[in-house]
């Protein structure tokens, strides 16, 4: 059963179009910077980016810690005329080590399995996230510095699951200077992203945020993505109370909804004097 109010994939892209266009005729910006993440929500961006301004506006950074995924990101990134110098394809693994040794904490390796040993010496499951939060931050770095080369925005790559449910790193991979996904759910967006025409191997991957290889969305929050825009929307836009959400059907109801609760917070910094 899907609870989820339907969308037009055709109209909801013009949508989106119009408000790039807009936003960066306001704000007096004609170029863009995305990071592109090999993932499906930054290749829909990407797509839909593509259908909003020339292709010599916009300026494509992958930031990779493990393997670079450009092979993967060939197929959307052909045939559209972007410079290849407008490409940048770099690795933060040296910047992100340089920062963690800073606070005594070990590079990253290359399997979850070799992390987990770690956790005896105590790299556990806050070092690893910590490390993560470097990451993200280091891709922020990159992607304003280029902004500021190329006298342009950066375009986020947000959705509403992961807004809900706190899924981002604070100014981070959650800074941007506009969103154009973010009011999509997770499963909202693999229907715009099949009639943008997005590669198979790209919508039918894992999700994964790539804090370390073999991390998933779902495997770190133990429920699915599909299961869990439903009990949002339930209960954050419709107001149906969380007893009720669980009895049509939704067994981790209070697990996401406890999550959205503690990272609530997130979405309000900073703080201020009233």
């Amino acid at each position: 059963m899907n609870n989820l109010p339907k969308i037009d994939p055709r109209k909801e892209s013009i949508r989106i179009i119009d408000f790039t266009k807009t936003t960066l005729r306001k704000q007096n910006f004609k170029n863009v910077v995305i990071g592109l993440s090999g993932g499906v929500d930054s290749a829909l961006c990407f797509a839909l980016l593509k259908e909003s301004i020339a292709p010599e506006n916009i300026f494509v950074a992958h930031l990779y810690y493990f393997q670079p995924q450009i092979d993967a990101l060939n197929p959307i990134l052909q045939d559209t005329k972007i410079p290849p110098k407008n490409i940048y394809n770099i690795s933060i693994k040296s910047l992100v080590d340089e920062i963690a040794k800073t606070f005594n904490l070990a590079p990253l390796r290359a399997s979850f399995a070799e992390v987990a040993t770690k956790a005896e010496q105590g790299f556990g499951g806050a070092n690893r996230l910590r490390f993560g939060n470097i990451m993200a931050r280091v891709r922020m770095i990159l992607l304003y510095d280029l902004a500021k080369k190329h006298n342009a925005l950066v375009c986020g790559t947000e959705n509403k699951s992961e807004f809900y449910l706190g899924y981002f790193t604070r100014f981070g991979d959650e800074a941007s200077d506009f969103e154009p996904i973010r009011h999509l759910y997770k499963t909202q967006v693999y229907k715009l992203a099949e009639h943008a025409g997005i590669p198979k191997n790209i919508i039918n991957q894992t999700p994964t945020a790539g804090l370390w290889e073999g991390q998933t969305d779902e495997g770190e929050f133990g429920f699915s993505y599909k299961e869990a825009d439903q009990v949002l929307y339930l209960y954050f836009e419709k107001s149906i109370p969380l007893p009720q959400i669980i009895s049509k059907g939704f067994p981790n109801a209070e697990k996401i909804i406890e999550r959205a609760k503690q990272n609530a917070f997130k979405h309000n910094l900073p703080y201020k004097v009233k």
